[in-house]
């Protein structure tokens, strides 16, 4: 698998001025990245994740060439987004804000087709490519109402469309399910999932660690304005030593009973519990291994940097 984004050492700083008694003010400097980086390979679901006013969305738009780093480099399809930012954005479909900057009164339909005319595509290609992008979308029914009467769950959808209208190689999409029913959500990340089996690479931002756990193959998480930890959900559990919860359910006199232990190694605890379970001579009803959840890493990692 080849790299699609690379990020070294990337810095950014910001100033900015605080109150100090009725008059005067007082500058201060905010390290929003402090040497952040990290890879997302062709075909993969990069999830990166941090607390608000971590860095993430500092990372994203300096990725998309909306801001220039302070220190460090990032590689976009292999362009440099500070010395070759018009490459990158051709290699770049950004959903930044979902629900903003289409037009109100024209359909989905039309809005595409608009977008799809700035990206550079004559006018027949665009109608073509609207029309694909509205259909696996799942708003081809919905093509010609105004997009004022779309649903957030629909104009997060044609937000995604509008991203892919130039086919780009690689997606970038900043909390692209924020505000949505859960229904339209699981859509989107459907629509996620099918993108980078074809080859796309994603970097996925949200605040929905079960979603991210769900949708992602790997996660970086940030505090601070650093990376802390990165890995697959299923590494960065194990590197943290997060216990799996091993149930089993067994009938005792008529009435059930739980027997319940944290482990590392739920397959061989499950195994002993249910030999225990069957040397006392009791019915096995119910076993269940709850792994521990993305939620639970998060809560660890920006808990202990923040001492």
């Amino acid at each position: 698998m080849g790299v699609a984004i690379e990020a070294y050492g990337l810095r950014k700083r910001f100033i900015s001025y605080e109150r100090v008694g009725f008059l005067k003010r007082r500058r201060v400097t905010i390290e929003a990245l402090r040497g952040v980086s990290f890879r997302v390979g062709w075909g993969e679901v990069y999830g990166l994740l941090g607390p608000n006013g971590a860095g993430k969305t500092t990372t994203v738009k300096i990725l998309a060439t909306l801001l220039i780093p302070d220190g460090g480099y990032a590689l976009v399809n292999g362009y440099d987004t500070v010395k070759q930012p018009q490459a990158v954005r051709r290699s770049i479909g950004l959903v930044l804000y979902p629900d903003k900057g289409f037009y109100s009164r024209l359909s989905g339909y039309e809005n595409l087709v608009y977008f799809g005319r700035l990206y550079g595509l004559d006018k027949r290609t665009a109608q073509a490519r609207a029309r694909e992008l509205l259909e696996i979308v799942g708003l081809r029914e919905a093509m010609d109402r105004p997009y004022e009467e779309y649903s957030l769950g629909m104009r997060a959808r044609l937000a995604i469309a509008r991203a892919l209208m130039h086919d780009p190689p690689i997606l970038i999409l900043d909390e692209p399910t924020i505000g949505l029913d859960p229904l339209s959500a699981r859509e989107v990340r459907e629509l996620v999932r099918k993108l980078s089996k074809e080859g796309k690479a994603v970097l996925f931002t949200s605040h929905n660690l079960w979603e991210v756990e769900e949708v992602c193959d790997r996660v970086g998480i940030i505090n601070n304005g650093s990376m802390v930890i990165e890995g697959s959900p299923r590494d960065i559990k194990d590197m943290l030593g997060l216990k799996y919860v091993v149930e089993v359910e067994v009938l005792v006199n008529g009435h059930v009973e739980v027997l319940r232990e944290e482990t590392l190694t739920p397959v061989h605890t499950l195994r002993k519990l249910i030999n225990e379970a069957e040397a006392r001579g009791l019915n096995v009803i119910r076993v269940r291994i709850n792994e521990p959840s993305l939620e639970e890493v998060f809560v660890r990692v920006v808990r202990s940097e923040g001492r």
